[in-house]
């Protein structure tokens, strides 16, 4: 007759098993914990560039609560341009001509005469405001 193949009962089997695991844990070597960078944090309104606000309603809702919505001057030209006053200028005269412009920006060619509020045939610093920085 051969032996018989032991049997371990279940807690038996269990402390084995823990025994083993902790030991392959205790083999490996660690790591130390390398911390995350933290998520940037949220934008708010202060954030933002200065821009000219151009509008503001005020929704009330139930229980006092308010809902503000602002409109603002845009931040920047059709087609991500930005101009001085003085890039505008090319002879310096304090004013900008049809043809200044034309050499500089399409969109603003093509709003000249809707914002040359005094007909003149050029525009100032003050008609220009909105277009440049």
């Amino acid at each position: 007759m051969s032996p018989r193949p032991a049997i371990l009962s279940h807690p038996a089997l269990a402390a084995v098993l823990l025994a083993a695991a902790c030991a392959a844990q205790a083999a490996r070597p660690s790591t130390p914990a390398t911390p995350l960078p933290l998520p940037p944090p949220p934008v708010t309104p202060a954030d933002q560039p200065l821009q000219r606000q151009t509008g503001m309603v005020v929704i009330e809702r139930e229980h006092g609560q308010k809902i503000i919505v602002r409109s603002l001057e845009p931040d920047s030209l059709v087609g991500g341009d930005r101009y001085e006053f003085g890039q505008l200028d090319a002879d310096g005269d304090g004013f900008v001509e049809r043809g200044e412009v034309g050499a500089v920006d399409r969109y603003l060619l093509r709003a000249f005469d809707q914002l040359d509020a005094n007909r003149d045939g050029r525009l100032d610093r003050d008609e220009l405001t909105g277009w440049i920085l």
